[in-house]
């Protein structure tokens, strides 16, 4: 019998439920569970697999159990936290790393490895100039920490200052150069339009790989940069790979997902949709299963109903994702609401992707001429991404600037053939 739409969005919705209660009482003395707010989504942080980190978590604890003075254990479960929040897109994570992290600092007021600790949560929480302020102060107390740096670029990426993120993953090159460093060294060519610097520091880093999970990771994203310069085919080789490696990432699935529905195969891509979301339902993914759905001629009306459902528990658990709401209702719902969330998305964080957002939002609410200053900008830093060209060639088209819609439209096909203006979720995965 066909389960009914109101049941699917019950399981949905527990499933959500359960992720942002999962884990609470995994502090010593501490039952009560706290609302928090999501993962980057563009988070560089290398993955490790579920299971390690479970035991590390439970392996600190019962340390910590014998010995709670031991700042440097409390530190190290609260980074524990912070990783498994962003590993599992379970936001309840973040306020034990909080506490465990607070306790750290207490015992050992300074300790560099703790304020590391809150610089990666505050990142985690979407707070990034609260990050640069505590990876600041890490890297005073340790100038030869790693993590500190890592933070920096990562919190510098998303406010959009770029030359100082590539001056901090710089420095962790000097540090130790590594998979941390490569694959976001990586994402900074990218973001400049040097992809082939960009695919040879993956292959650094895939080079420099052991564990499985780290092995996935990389290619992973050889996928998605061969799937964002048009190559499908590569891209399901690599998601294959990766997915050999860890059967159970997630994210190189969905990779797999969205090649089959750019290479032309929809109803396969629906299919293989209907596993991550199962998996996973986040947004990003349930949106882009709905579009394929339409592409495939089939109705999304369950999807939409899912994605309302679980954004009407996000915010009441307090997660506020501006990004993503900005986007999803640009293309899918009120244009009005859209600048609303674009506008305080790129208030807090003026990066290119937020650029692009309210530039697509102001074009969708009619007010094009406001729009095209933010195209520009999301277009400033050479990243050869089509969609953010194909807005623009949107927005200049329906100011009557034909030459350079035509150029922008050019750029557009030139960065990814295989870009659909019908499936637009699907390119920004990046």
């Amino acid at each position: 019998m066909k389960t009914s739409v109101r049941a699917r969005i019950a399981v949905g919705v527990l499933g959500l439920a359960t992720a942002l209660t999962a884990g609470a009482a995994l502090i010593p003395g501490d039952r009560t569970p706290s609302p928090a707010t999501a993962p980057p989504r563009q988070s560089a942080e290398i993955p490790v697999s579920a299971g390690s980190l479970k035991s590390a978590i439970q392996a600190l604890t019962a340390r910590l159990r014998r010995l709670p003075d031991d700042h440097q254990a409390w530190a190290r479960l609260g980074s524990a936290y912070v990783q498994q929040a962003r590993l599992s897109a379970d936001p309840s994570f973040y306020p034990k790393a909080e506490q465990a992290l607070a306790r750290s600092a207490a015992l050992s007021p300074g300790n560099f490895a703790a304020l590391t600790g809150q610089a990666a949560l505050a990142a985690g929480r979407h707070d990034f100039t609260e990050a640069v302020r505590l990876a600041k102060l890490s890297q005073t107390a340790n100038p030869y920490g790693q993590g500190a740096q890592a933070v920096l670029a990562d919190a510098y990426t998303q406010l959009g200052r770029y030359d100082e993120a590539t001056r901090a993953i710089s420095r962790m090159m000097e540090l130790r150069p590594g998979v941390a460093a490569f694959t976001r060294a990586s994402y900074d060519a990218e973001l400049r339009g040097d992809r082939t610097t960009a695919r040879r520091m993956l292959e650094h880093a895939l080079d420099d790989a052991f564990s499985p999970d780290d092995i996935a990771y990389c290619r992973h994203y050889l996928g998605e940069l061969a799937l964002r310069s048009g190559d499908p085919r590569g891209a399901t080789e690599q998601y294959r790979l990766a997915l050999k490696a860890a059967p159970d990432f997630t994210a190189a699935l969905a990779g797999t997902a969205r090649a089959a529905a750019l290479d032309g195969r929809p109803a396969e891509a629906a299919d293989l949709y209907a596993t991550v979301v199962g998996r996973l339902p986040l947004a990003q993914y349930v949106i882009e299963y709905a579009e394929v759905l339409v592409a495939a001629g089939r109705d999304p009306a369950e999807q939409w109903a899912l994605l309302r459902a679980q954004r009407t528990l996000m915010e009441a658990a307090g997660v506020k994702d501006d990004l993503t709401w900005a986007e999803f209702e640009a293309d899918h719902g009120s244009p009005a609401r859209a600048v609303e969330h674009a506008e305080a998305e790129y208030a807090r964080n003026p990066n290119v992707v937020a650029a692009d957002a309210l530039a697509w939002a102001l074009h969708r609410d009619g007010r094009d001429r406001e729009a095209l200053p933010y195209a520009r900008k999301a277009t400033a830093t050479g990243w050869r991404n089509a969609l953010f060209h194909h807005h623009r060639a949107e927005i200049e088209r329906s100011l009557g600037r034909t030459e350079e819609s035509r150029r922008s439209a050019a750029r557009a096909r030139d960065a990814d053939p295989t870009f659909s203006a019908d499936l637009p979720a699907l390119a920004r995965f990046s």
